[in-house]
């Protein structure tokens, strides 16, 4: 290679990942365990690939071109769905909805926990879930909460200034006052972290009580209104894309869906209209929001 000449080909770890299956830290211990081989021989941490090269995984090669398309899936979450792809109690969980996808796995940017609902991404691609969770990206996410007891100025102040929890200070970035009656107040909040249960745990520091709590933006992605609860949406190739450039991430570029894929979407969400049952043999099923 000359001097001054970019090596050719993507870092390996970055391929592994843009194919769906893990993370670029999970693929680089995959490397590092000998468990990735390029052209037959197993790979190095630091090694890189082209288009050209049979790049596996445990044996396995990646999938085909159009098998590895960057895919997004907006899901608007119900209440009694947990983020786990399985679970021991058998409760449903947000998997159980989702299309199923014929090479690598769907990722979720993040997880609501057991009684919250709303806005929910998956993607088939590490990479960009890693970019919209990591907090280096600075992407919002906003809330509408209801809320029982009183809030006054002061205690808006605080939550916009800053108050400590167990695992460190933590705030909202905006809280606006959207209606209620009585004790019974509603509000959208935002949040630039992603902390388990942080929506809750600040409120609740204040003395108030979360009755119903659900997500309603991820950065400038909103629920389009033809999503009911349970329902999820593929996004298109140019919203993928913004999605992307908020990320910082470049811009893929992708095809647009053909009709006889958008057909097949619309036939898995058909069949998925359905609430999934707790599979526990003892288990009643959960109301949904």
């Amino acid at each position: 290679m000359n001097e001054g000449t970019s090596p050719a080909g993507e870092k390996l770890q970055k391929v592994l990942a843009r194919a769906g299956l893990g993370s670029r830290r999970e693929m680089e211990r995959a490397i590092e365990a000998g468990r990735v081989t390029v052209n037959g021989q197993v790979a190095e941490l630091g090694e890189r690939a082209t288009d050209s090269d049979q790049v596996a995984l445990d044996g396995r090669p990646l999938p085909a071109a159009e098998d590895s398309r960057c895919r997004v899936i907006l899901y608007n979450k119900p209440m009694g769905e947990i983020c786990s792809r399985h679970d021991p109690e058998g409760r449903p969980t947000v998997y159980d909805r989702l299309p199923r996808l014929r090479s690598g796995r769907w990722i979720s940017v993040g997880r609501l926990d057991f009684n919250t609902s709303g806005l929910l991404l998956f993607t088939n691609s590490g990479e960009l879930a890693n970019k919209l969770m990591h907090p280096s990206s600075v992407i919002d996410r906003e809330y509408l909460v209801r809320i029982q007891g009183k809030v006054d100025d002061e205690m808006k102040r605080r939550l916009l200034t800053g108050v400590l929890l167990e695992d460190g200070v933590a705030r909202f970035t905006d809280i606006v006052e959207s209606g209620g009656e009585g004790s019974n107040r509603w509000y959208y909040c935002a949040v630039m972290e992603g902390r388990n249960r942080e929506v809750r745990r600040l409120w609740e520091s204040q003395g108030v009580r979360v009755s119903r709590l659900k997500r309603v933006r991820y950065g400038n992605v909103f629920i389009p209104s033809n999503v009911r609860v349970g329902q999820w949406i593929e996004m298109e190739p140019r919203d993928i894309d913004e999605l992307c450039v908020t990320a910082g991430l470049p811009k893929l570029g992708q095809r647009p869906l053909t009709q006889a894929e958008k057909q097949s979407l619309q036939r898995q969400r058909r069949k998925l209209r359905k609430p999934p049952q707790a599979k526990g043999k003892n288990q009643k099923s959960r109301n949904r929001k």
